[in-house]
């Protein structure tokens, strides 16, 4: 099939940079995977992959609690600052995700 057509897009800066490193350990160009994931486009007529909202783990999902349980994390949350009960935020995001893989 010809390539003649262009495809202009802009995306995230470091994204690119991270799919440019895993496709060159692949030795795929850029521009062969995105041939490919059209391809698969076509072929499976839509996205070839399941594409959903992620699930929250049930000990964080606030929407699963009652809004008295809501009302007493926030609570707990607010009285921990105020009494210096405190973390850096990227290394409770850290330590979160290395517990919810």
């Amino acid at each position: 099939m010809e390539k003649s057509a262009t495809l202009n897009i802009r995306i995230n800066p470091a994204l690119k940079e991270e799919a440019e490193t895993v496709l060159s350990r692949l030795g795929i160009p850029m521009s062969t995977a995105v041939d490919m994931f059209l391809n698969q486009i076509v072929l499976v007529g839509g996205i070839p992959f399941p594409v959903t909202l992620p699930k929250a783990p049930s000990d964080i999902d606030v929407s699963q609690l009652p809004k008295a349980a809501f009302h007493a994390k926030l609570q707990k949350g607010y009285d921990d600052y105020k009494a210096g009960r405190t973390e850096n935020a990227a290394e409770a995001f850290k330590k979160f995700r290395e517990t919810h893989k």
